[in-house]
């Protein structure tokens, strides 16, 4: 399938509430997600927010917010990650398989007030997701959708 997107930024949180910490690649674990981060396993291996969005918070909410506050790991621009439950993306070589909506947290209007209002809506807030591939993403690696399912 053919790139749509890219991947624009990658953070890595180092313990749960800590700091995000920027990189421009990471190593992916399948089945356990980003090398280093604090979420290890489990459902949210990890966690990915559009630009696009951010681009229309800043008019919205405050043109000082950051994506980073969002306190997600990867940042892409030219997917629409809307009502995308069980599709497949492909971050460069590794795949993660959407397994729901990232619903936004008190968090975010520490960051920000009004941004978790405006992350309500529309799966504004991203996507969270498992991990099926070993391997490594890097800001700037093509982004598409795979349409293989889940299997019911």
């Amino acid at each position: 399938m053919e790139p749509v997107g890219r991947v624009e930024r990658i953070w890595i949180k180092r313990a749960k509430g800590g700091p995000m910490d920027p990189a421009r690649r990471a190593s992916v674990i399948a089945g356990r997600g980003l090398l280093g981060n604090a979420d290890q396993g489990g459902r949210r291996q990890v966690t990915i927010i559009a630009r696009e969005v951010w681009d229309a918070l800043w008019a919205e909410v405050d043109p000082r917010i950051e994506p980073v506050m969002r306190r997600a790991n990867v940042l892409v621009s030219g997917v629409d990650l809307r009502e995308t439950r069980g599709r497949v993306l492909r971050l460069g070589r590794v795949r993660v398989r959407v397994l729901g909506e990232t619903r936004p947290c008190e968090q975010m209007d520490a960051a920000a007030p009004g941004l978790r209002r405006a992350l309500e809506t529309g799966w504004r807030g991203g996507v969270f997701g498992e991990v099926l591939d070993d391997g490594e993403i890097a800001a700037g690696d093509p982004v598409s959708w795979r349409e293989d399912r889940p299997a019911a």
